[in-house]
């Protein structure tokens, strides 16, 4: 199945597609968790959705309990994104990453190697994957930051977008 056709259900309970979720753009799709020790990330992942949003380019976030630092609810999700962080990218409801279970999105994206050649399991919340409409997948670690330079090098080339 291609991406852009996997089923996601938003945070606030709407059918879509990652395709219409992303909007067909370069997408860093990010399994999220509001009590993580990695949550200061959501400031600098909105920072970058606003940045490029304008340039084909947008954050996705998965929020997930697997590692049991997400909160329960979906409203509650949302209240804490929005009034800590200041998120205004789409999100999905909550799902699994890991396992038989796992969300069909991450299914595929897990078979993405990171930068030493690693694929399979997300290792923590925070994983990253900038996925570019034609299929391209690169992934980065948890404590990658979302502004690392290898990640706005390559959100900059695969959308035209440079600040230059």
């Amino acid at each position: 199945m291609d991406l852009a056709d996997v089923p996601v259900t938003t945070l606030s309970g709407e059918s879509t597609t990652f395709g219409a979720l992303s909007e067909g753009k370069v997408a860093l799709v990010v399994n999220v968790a509001s009590r993580c020790g990695l949550s200061p990330q959501y400031e600098k992942l909105e920072a970058l959705h606003r940045r490029f949003r304008d340039r084909g380019f947008t954050v996705v976030g998965f929020p997930s309990n697997q590692f049991l630092q997400e909160l329960g609810s979906s409203e509650s999700i949302a209240e804490y994104c929005s009034s800590t962080w200041g998120v205004t990218f789409p999100m999905s409801e909550k799902v699994k990453v890991n396992g038989r279970h796992a969300h069909p999105l991450y299914q595929q994206l897990t078979t993405a190697p990171d930068e030493h050649g690693k694929a399979g399991r997300i290792s923590w919340n925070f994983e990253k994957f900038l996925v570019n409409p034609d299929g391209r997948v690169m992934r980065f670690r948890p404590r990658t930051e979302p502004d690392a330079p290898a990640i706005i090098a390559a959100i900059e080339e695969w959308t035209g977008a440079s600040d230059v």
